[in-house]
């Protein structure tokens, strides 16, 4: 049997309308989305060509927070976002927002402008042999890296051939995709801090996803020549 007519009206009576729930429901999606920012996932915002061709300038790309909570560590061929760890963008303009830009970008709806982070692929982790002579190939512990993702036209390391340097414990080696275009570990080898190695506590996630613009929408794997046999027997070269 139903309920009584008068149970049914002052049920009806007692509930609100929306535009009473709509406050409550804005902050709690405000409340998820920054616990995705802190924990989970983060835009970043491409500033530089110095990714290109996988990244462009202004693509947003989505950071994964979550993996490192659990003790991973960036390994070889990831592209990740980093904290700048010795006035690497020293000089670099930052993007004047308004209020409400940065409130989304507190909660994470928008990529943070506030921080200087920057943005690289990691070719060699704590213990490894990194070197890079004349035009290439870059050799990782003796192993020549296959890099077709380099920008069409450049070389591996013509601009600023390198090494052999061994990167210490609890540091990465990183470069970017447009080696003539990217101000990378080769440039800061005389830094007093840093020597060019960037601190893996430094580093806020890994890239996963290109999001925006969808026409560009792509995963981004590591690539196989990280995978070689013997890439990983530090030591060799």
């Amino acid at each position: 049997m139903g309920a009584p007519a008068d149970a049914q009206t002052a049920s009806r009576s007692k509930q609100r309308p929306f535009w009473k729930e709509l406050p409550l429901l804005v902050a709690i999606a405000l409340v998820v989305a920054f616990l995705i920012k802190t924990f989970l996932f983060q835009a970043f915002s491409i500033p530089s060509v110095s990714m290109q061709n996988t990244l462009q300038r202004g693509d947003r790309v989505l950071v994964d927070k979550l993996t490192p909570w659990f003790g991973s560590e960036p390994e070889r061929g990831e592209v990740v976002v980093f904290h700048d760890p010795s006035d690497w963008l020293d000089g670099e303009p930052v993007p004047e927002r308004n209020a409400v830009q940065n409130a989304l970008s507190a909660i994470g709806l928008m990529p943070s402008a506030n921080e200087k982070d920057l943005i690289k692929r990691v070719i060699a982790v704590g213990g490894d042999t990194v070197e890079c002579r004349g035009n290439g190939p870059v050799e990782v512990n003796g192993k020549a890296l296959d890099e077709p993702y380099i920008f069409p036209g450049n070389t591996p390391c013509g601009d600023k051939p390198f090494g052999p340097v061994t990167v210490p414990a609890g540091k990465l080696w990183v470069m970017g995709d447009h080696r003539q275009k990217s101000s990378d570990s080769r440039y800061h080898q005389n830094d007093p801090k840093t020597h060019g190695f960037v601190p893996v506590s430094d580093v806020v996630g890994r890239a996963v996803v290109v999001a925006w613009p969808v026409t560009r929408w792509s995963t981004l794997p590591v690539p196989d020549t990280f995978g070689q046999p013997g890439i990983g027997d530090q030591g060799k070269r």
